[in-house]
């Protein structure tokens, strides 16, 4: 085991364990996307799962959303060679993106929210108790100074969670790694993955605006993402201004 493949799994066992999201007799389904994140999570999971004392089951499932282009025949491969059970589950999202949007419109957004809730329904519709998603440290950090500058709120994304429909826990098992590690290992596996090449543009989008902006205030400030990431296990709910949380009118001296 690699120095980098060391960090990760300690670091990923470490939220696992903190946020209690495995627990025996769990069929986790991985949300792959044939990206560097969620591969490396479906492959460390499937690592962690040989030698963890809880017994559960790890599938990855990657939804084929019939975007031109799309093979994901060597990216199967890998898989199999490394003894991972991959299924491709397919659903045109491609068209309805196309149909509802404009020429120039960004597609993230609505690509996902469908993608999201055709895996969400395929979890439940074939008995998985947890799924498991690929978002990293700098993503929370990243979608909570997204939500306070473009939305309004403070919210981010939880290690752990019930969806709105109350059929599915997921978990975020990379909520500790930076991606800088992921990307190390990710060098290391020599990983083919499938770009998303939906979206002709993505300099523009309000994500990688703030990433632009943590990656330079990161320069003045290296620890700052860590920071970050500790701040929102520190909520001081008196000091903010939400008063369904905190009894402002009973407050006297």
């Amino acid at each position: 085991m690699s120095a980098t493949e060391t960090k990760l799994r300690k670091l990923m066992v470490q939220a696992i364990s903190e946020y209690s999201m495995l627990e025996d007799g769990d069929r986790v389904m991985v949300c792959v996307s044939g990206g560097k994140d969620s591969t490396i999570l479906f492959y460390m999971l499937n690592e962690i799962r040989k030698k963890s004392k809880i017994n559960f089951t790890v599938d990855g499932v990657m939804l084929d959303q019939k975007q031109p282009g799309f093979d994901a025949s060597k990216y199967c491969e890998w898989m199999a060679l490394k003894g991972l059970n991959l299924k491709v589950i397919a659903e045109d999202t491609y068209s309805i993106v196309k149909d509802k949007l404009p020429e120039g419109k960004t597609y993230c957004s609505l690509c996902s929210r469908l993608r999201r809730g055709v895996l969400y329904n395929y979890a439940h519709d074939n008995g998985y108790t947890k799924m498991a998603l690929g978002h990293h440290r700098d993503d929370l950090n990243q979608t909570l100074m997204m939500n306070l500058f473009f939305s309004g709120k403070i919210s981010g994304m939880p290690p752990k969670l019930l969806s709105d429909d109350k059929r599915n826990v997921v978990i975020r098992p990379l909520s500790y790694v930076p991606e800088e590690l992921i990307v190390e290992f990710q060098n290391e596996l020599t990983i083919p993955v499938i770009p998303c090449n939906l979206c002709g543009s993505q300099d523009g989008l309000q994500r990688q605006k703030i990433k632009d902006m943590l990656t330079n205030l990161e320069k003045e400030n290296p620890n700052l993402a860590n920071t970050m990431l500790n701040a929102q296990k520190n909520i001081r709910q008196s000091q903010l201004l939400d008063k369904s949380l905190w009894d402002f009118e009973a407050l006297s001296n």
